[in-house]
């Protein structure tokens, strides 16, 4: 999968705070996300982020929900 620094990832499952949209602030054999409403920071391997992943919004991009 394609993804950098600053996307936006909608995940299959939401945090236990309720949302499911996350930034992503670092990439490599881990991932670091954010939490976009509660700004919890989580370390998640890559294999297990890869495979939750619903949908990536560039940089720039709009959602369009």
């Amino acid at each position: 999968m394609d993804i950098h620094i600053n996307d936006d990832i909608i995940m299959k499952k939401a945090h236990p705070c309720g949302e499911n949209k996350f930034t992503v602030l670092r990439v490599g054999m881990d991932f670091r996300i954010r939490c976009k409403k509660c700004g919890r920071e989580v370390m998640v391997p890559r294999a297990k982020i890869e495979k939750n992943i619903k949908k990536v919004i560039r940089e720039g991009e709009e959602i369009n929900a």
